[in-house]
This record gives structure tokens, C-alpha cells and sequence, in this order.
């Protein structure tokens, strides 16, 4: 090998070393991108499930209130048909009914505590939608993590074979998974309407 084949051979080297160097960073970068939509992720999947949880949990109170509001006007409606013909005892059944009928109002709206059967139901509601707003979160995440993912292969495999092309649809898919993490933080619902 000639003194100019060796220099001509050591120029390629290093700049294919540089080429490496910067696919390496991309890799680097698109790694850090990654991450970070991994635990944007997993923090929306924990949050969608907390939020499940107590949307259940909530219908669950509402659902005994329920009941226990349906005992009380039934036991009110079945002592209304039996009242005694004494004043007295008459009286009396009368203001058991009446407590009856308060309790049940109770279990019905009970705004300083929140535990009314419509107060739980608004609750719940807006649980769920906590609950729906962390899983689109979640949904975004992973496709980006998947873009990221893909993006990594591709750059690996732009080291090996030397086909910037792979590099440069790496780069692009690393923007599209940072388009689609920012649309998970600012609107998640964007891209589920648009499909």
C-alpha cells in the first residue's frame, strides 16, 4: 500500500469516526428523550389507575347512600300507611316518619360534606375524568416511547452500515416522538380526535 493509499485510508477512518461520534450523541440524545417519556408515562399509567380507584370507590359510596336513602323513605312510606288512630302514638310515628324524610334528604344532598348521593356522583364523575385524561396522557407516552425506541435501532444501525439515511429517519422519528410527548403534556385528547 502506497504512502497516498494509507493517508487517503486514515482520512476515511477518522471521518468515519467523526460520523460516529455524532450518531452516538444522537443516540445519546434520542436515549434522554426516552427516558424522559418513560417516566411521563408510567406516571400517567400510576395516575390513571389512583384515579380508577377512586372513581369506583366513589360509586361505591354512592351506591350504599343510595340504599340506605331508599330504606329510610321505604320505612317512612310503609309507617305513613299504618298510623295509629291514638293521637299520641300517632304523634309519635308521625315524627319518626318525618326523621325519615330528613335522613333521606340528607343522603341525598349533603353539600357540607360532600357524601350526598349527588355530591358523590359529581365526585365520581370527575374522577373519571382525571382517570381518562391520565390514560390519553399514557397513550402518547408510549408512542413516543416506541418512536424513540425505533429511532435508537435505526442510528445503532446507521454505525454499522454506514447508511446515513437510517440517521437521518432516526432524526426525524425523534421528532415526531417529541411532537407526540408535548401533544401528552399540553393535549392529550388532540390526537384522539383527530383520529
Amino acid at each position: 500500500m502506497s504512502a497516498h493509499e494509507s493517508m487517503e485510508h486514515a482520512e476515511h477512518a477518522e471521518h468515519a469516526s467523526g460520523e460516529n461520534k455524532k450518531i452516538a450523541l444522537l443516540i445519546a440524545v434520542i436515549a434522554l428523550c426516552l427516558a424522559l417519556s418513560e417516566t411521563l408515562g408510567k406516571g400517567a399509567q400510576t395516575e390513571s389507575i389512583a384515579k380508577n380507584v377512586e372513581a369506583s370507590n366513589l360509586w361505591a359510596f354512592f351506591q350504599a347512600k343510595s340504599i340506605r336513602r331508599t330504606t329510610v323513605q321505604t320505612a317512612a312510606e310503609q309507617a305513613s300507611l299504618a298510623l295509629p288512630s291514638d293521637e299520641a302514638a300517632k304523634a309519635v310515628v308521625q315524627k319518626q316518619i318525618d326523621d325519615w324524610k330528613k335522613t333521606a334528604a340528607r343522603y341525598r344532598s349533603e353539600p357540607e360534606t360532600g357524601e350526598g348521593t349527588e355530591q358523590l356522583a359529581e365526585r365520581a364523575k370527575h374522577a373519571e375524568e382525571e382517570r381518562e385524561l391520565a390514560t390519553a396522557k399514557y397513550h402518547h407516552f408510549e408512542l413516543a416511547s416506541a418512536a424513540f425506541q425505533i429511532a435508537i435501532v435505526l442510528a445503532s444501525a446507521t454505525i454499522i452500515t454506514g447508511m446515513i439515511a437510517l440517521a437521518w429517519i432516526s432524526g426525524l422519528l425523534t421528532l415526531a416522538g417529541v411532537a407526540i410527548s408535548l401533544f401528552g403534556v399540553f393535549a392529550p385528547h388532540m390526537l384522539h380526535l383527530a383520529l
